[in-house]
C-alpha cells in the first residue's frame, strides 16, 4: 500500500487519521538521529579524526545494506580505540542536540499517560543523559568499554547481550509491553534507520522520522520535513 501526503513533508499508510493518542499506552524512541540529531558513533570518531571511514558504515548500516548490524556496530567502536573519554564529554555539550518537535512530542506522550522507552542501538553515556533530561521511563542501550580512561574498542556485556540491534530493539518492545499487561498493538515506534524496522513492524503504530527510504516506504507516518510534533497532526490526545 502506498503512502499519501497527509500534509506536505507528512505521509500516511493504511489508516485515515486521526487517531488518539490516548489508545496507547507506551511509546518507543529510537535515540540516535531520532530523538536527537546526531550518530553518535560517528561524531566519537570525528573527535579522532576517523568520521569518514566510521560514518560510511553507519550509513550503509541505517539504509540497511549491511544485514548483520552487530557486526558493523563491533567495527565502528574498534575504530575507537583508544580514544579519550573527555571526547565522549565534547561530543555531548558541543554536537548534541534535541531534534525540534521532540520535546514537545514526548510530553503529549506523557499527558496521554503513556510510558515512554528508549531503545537504542548507541551508547548509555548519551542514552542515560537523554532518558534524564526527557524524563522518560525506561532505557536501553550499548555499554562502551573504558580502561584507564580510554575507550577499549569493544562493548560491555549485560545480562541481556552486548548489542542492541534490530531484534532486541523489537524483543524489548514486546518485553515492556508484555510487563505493562497491554499487546503489542497500544505501542507506537518511533524510529529512522532499518534497525528500528523490527520493533516498527512489531508495534500497533510506526513513525518515521526523516526516515532512510526503506524505513519511509514501511512506516504507517513519515516525517519528512518539519519536528517530530508534527506527529500530533494525526494523533488526537
Amino acid at each position: 500500500m502506498s503512502s499519501i501526503e497527509h500534509a506536505p513533508g507528512l505521509f500516511i499508510r493504511g489508516f485515515a487519521p486521526p487517531l488518539r493518542l490516548a489508545d496507547y499506552r507506551l511509546v518507543a524512541f529510537d535515540m540516535d538521529s531520532t530523538l536527537i540529531n546526531i550518530e553518535c558513533v560517528d561524531e566519537i570518531a570525528a573527535e579522532v579524526g576517523r568520521k569518514a571511514e566510521v560514518a560510511e558504515i553507519t550509513e550503509a548500516a541505517m539504509r540497511g545494506e549491511i544485514a548483520d548490524y552487530k557486526d558493523s556496530l563491533r567495527r565502528r567502536v574498534a575504530l575507537l580505540a583508544g580514544t579519550p573519554v573527555e571526547a565522549l564529554e565534547r561530543v555531548w555539550t558541543q554536537r548534541l542536540r534535541l531534534n525540534p518537535g521532540v520535546e514537545a512530542f514526548v510530553a503529549a506522550c506523557r499527558a496521554a499517560g503513556l510510558k515512554t522507552l528508549l531503545v537504542s542501538g548507541g551508547f548509555t553515556f548519551f542514552s542515560e543523559r537523554i532518558r534524564a533530561r526527557l524524563g522518560l521511563d525506561f532505557a536501553r542501550a550499548n555499554t562502551l568499554g573504558v580502561s584507564n580512561g580510554r575507550l577499549t574498542g569493544t562493548l560491555f556485556d549485560r545480562p541481556w547481550g552486548d548489542i542492541v540491534d534490530g531484534a532486541e530493539k523489537r524483543r524489548v518492545l514486546l518485553e515492556v509491553a508484555e510487563l505493562m499487561g497491554i499487546e503489542p498493538a497500544q505501542a507506537i515506534a518511533v524510529g529512522d534507520g532499518a534497525n528500528d524496522l523490527p520493533m516498527m513492524a512489531a508495534a500497533g503504530l510506526s513513525i518515521a522520522y526523516h526516515p532512510k527510504p526503506a524505513v519511509a516506504e514501511q512506516a504507517m507516518v513519515s516525517i519528512v520535513s518539519g519536528g517530530m510534533d508534527r506527529a500530533l497532526e494525526v494523533l488526537a490526545p
